[in-house]
């Protein structure tokens, strides 16, 4: 499964609105549940909280990458979203986060979960990807086509 057919232009928020880590789960998990008209929210915010007490998932340089799994949801769905001014997130680095590419999974879908995590690793070890998403805040269709050139640029790259 590819990071595009996951993270579809609907799931991307082009302007985050969020001060800190809080406001961030919430304004993507909002945004989550009008797309797909799910009425979860409370289960999609438990379950990122619930791994996100484990660890931060801020990882560093700007970027965070929230996930869990709930019985709540069928299916893989991924929102992503830029913030212009930073989110205060207790990132491993402790720097604000500019980018959060938040990850949802049923328990069903572990390893498709896991997968799908080490193709956004693979993506973010390029420091350009960061740079043309995080510059292309404001504009979701520009951010979803850079995701997706960059996925397929990877793609061919790995043969």
């Amino acid at each position: 499964m590819l990071l595009s057919e996951v993270f579809l232009p609907e799931f991307v928020i082009e302007d985050l609105q969020s001060e800190d880590k809080t406001e961030v789960f919430e304004e993507m998990v909002d945004r989550f549940c009008r797309v797909t008209k799910l009425d979860v929210r409370d289960e999609v915010l438990d379950a990122l909280q619930d791994r996100e007490s484990k660890m931060s998932t801020g990882i560093q340089n700007g970027i965070a990458i929230p996930h869990g799994k709930t019985t709540a949801i069928e299916r893989v769905f991924g929102v992503l979203g830029v913030s212009k001014q930073g989110i205060e997130y207790d990132s491993l680095d402790g720097k604000p986060v500019y980018l959060v590419l938040m990850l949802l999974a049923p328990p069903v879908e572990a390893e498709r979960h896991l997968h799908l995590l080490q193709r956004m690793a693979n993506l973010l070890r390029n420091p350009d990807f960061y740079k043309d998403i995080t510059g292309a805040a404001g504009n979701a269709g520009r951010i979803f086509e850079i995701l997706k050139n960059y996925e397929e640029t990877e793609a061919i790259a790995d043969g």
